[in-house]
């Protein structure tokens, strides 16, 4: 897969071919953004066309190193994953012995590491020495969410690539011309950071039962409290939804989000389009200030399970909150 076949991340592309057009490539880059915005075919496609043997500024995906790229047997690449839950000291060192070694040709070596977010401290450190010396021509390609997910030693000594969410009207267009449902489409794209996140989403046999619940406590939540901690309970976490919890609340979020559009004439934005007719009619029984603090108390309640708090205690929590107004 060279940078061609990507879609989307345009910033990104544009510094990592104008590096190799120039013969500027850095010897570490942080490819920071959410999971699923195409860090990893990002970076694929760069040690593909710093591989290619045609050399230029994308990969020919046709060349002897180009496919072994391709099929993941490339002597030259190096993909760490975490070992568990963290990428252990274990693996620096391993990686560090093997990229000392000579270079199956004359160019580059590259790896990539995955989750760097995830590395122990002893792990970082380990890396950190290699990155201040690196072996030329060594290219270290860092993945995680956020530029503040990693040491800031780390991160001064490479250069910064963001991920940003994709283009959500043409990742639609791209899903539905692919086949997909075009409702669960239109919300994969509004809740995923990218294309591949939207796909693996729409894969998922639970999301369109999380779709038909989001829209049942959507109706229920503001006005028939009990109604909807029997469905929570009956429809959640009865059902393998409770294992996603948090994504619910982050639904539900964009399901009050449209009532704002109904109100402020954004119809066509709506992520709920098929529910336009019963929205119209529920959207004004509340201000948009009342609205937006009802998606603000969804939003908190998912931050609260990413803080460990659980899941079942932080979606009675919030619908208590809608209630109250």
């Amino acid at each position: 897969m060279g940078f061609e076949q990507i879609l989307g991340q345009d910033r990104a592309k544009t510094i990592l071919q104008s590096a190799i057009a120039s013969d500027k490539v850095a010897h570490a880059y942080l490819f920071a953004g959410p999971s699923g915005s195409g860090r990893k075919e990002m970076a694929l496609a760069f040690a593909q066309t710093l591989f290619c043997e045609r050399d230029g500024n994308d990969a020919c995906g046709e060349c002897l190193q180009c496919r072994k790229v391709l099929h993941g047997n490339h002597p030259d690449l190096h993909v760490i994953e975490p070992d568990g839950a963290t990428v252990k000291i274990e693996q620096i060192r391993s990686l560090q012995r093997e990229l000392g070694y000579r270079t199956a040709g004359d160019g580059y070596k590259v790896y990539i590491i995955e989750s760097a977010e995830t590395m122990t401290t002893q792990a970082a450190n380990s890396l950190l020495k290699f990155l201040e010396e690196p072996p030329s021509p060594v290219v270290a390609i860092l993945l995680a969410p956020s530029a503040q997910a990693v040491l800031p030693t780390i991160l001064s000594r490479s250069q910064l690539i963001p991920f940003v969410p994709g283009d959500r009207e043409a990742l639609e267009a791209i899903l539905v011309a692919e086949g997909a449902p075009p409702l669960l489409t239109r919300l994969a794209v509004n809740v995923a950071p990218g294309l591949a996140a939207s796909r693996q989403l729409l894969a998922e046999n639970w999301f369109a039962d999380i779709r038909n619940v989001v829209i049942q406590l959507g109706r229920e939540s503001p006005s028939r409290f009990t109604a909807s901690l029997i469905r929570a309970q009956q429809q959640v976490f009865k059902t393998e939804l409770s294992e996603h919890v948090e994504l619910l609340l982050q639904l539900l979020a964009l399901w009050y989000r449209d009532m704002i559009y109904e109100m402020t004439g954004r119809q066509k934005s709506m992520v709920f389009p098929d529910q336009g007719e019963w929205i119209a009619q529920a959207a004004y029984r509340r201000t948009i200030d009342s609205w937006v603090s009802v998606m603000e108390a969804a939003l908190t309640a998912a931050r609260r399970i990413k803080a460990h708090v659980p899941p079942q205690l932080a979606l009675e929590q919030f619908i208590v909150n809608v209630r109250e107004g």
